[in-house]
């Protein structure tokens, strides 16, 4: 025989079907076990995306009050000195504020200083985030103060 008919009567051989059925199966296998593997690679991805999702809107609109608070402050520091006001006005004026934008703040916790037209604003608050799993305490301290024109 030549060497192709060789080549046909080992492909014809029951042996080689064995062969070739084994490896499909094999191959079939791995193929269905990647699949298991790809989705839950999407499941673990789908979650870490929720996870993310629930926390920005649990977290973004506490960083957003915080961020207009600290306006708020160095707009009354600002003007603080041109409009004359004392450091108990002042106070008042950053507590309605901080009420403004839902700020868990005490009076105490807002320090006033000025002399001589420098006014110097800070305030120390805490906002827990409660997630479902864990509670998270962001700590906020927000700072202005005014130089005088000279």
């Amino acid at each position: 025989m030549d060497r192709s008919g060789q080549l046909q009567s080992l492909a014809g051989s029951p042996e080689s079907e064995v062969e070739h059925l084994e490896f499909r199966q094999g191959r079939l296998w791995s193929v269905r076990r990647q699949r298991g593997a790809s989705r839950l690679k999407l499941t673990i991805f789908v979650a870490i995306a929720v996870a993310l999702l629930y926390t920005g809107v649990k977290v973004i609109p506490i960083l957003i009050n915080d961020f207009q608070f600290q306006d708020a402050i160095e707009s009354t520091a600002r003007f603080a000195s041109v409009n004359r006001q004392s450091a108990e006005d002042i106070r008042a004026a950053v507590l309605k504020a901080a009420q403004e934008e839902d700020i868990p703040i005490a009076a105490q916790d807002i320090h006033v200083k000025g002399d001589g037209g420098h006014v110097e604003i800070a305030a120390d608050y805490s906002v827990t985030v409660n997630l479902v799993l864990y509670q998270w305490t962001l700590n906020f301290h927000p700072y202005a103060k005014n130089n005088p024109l000279i």
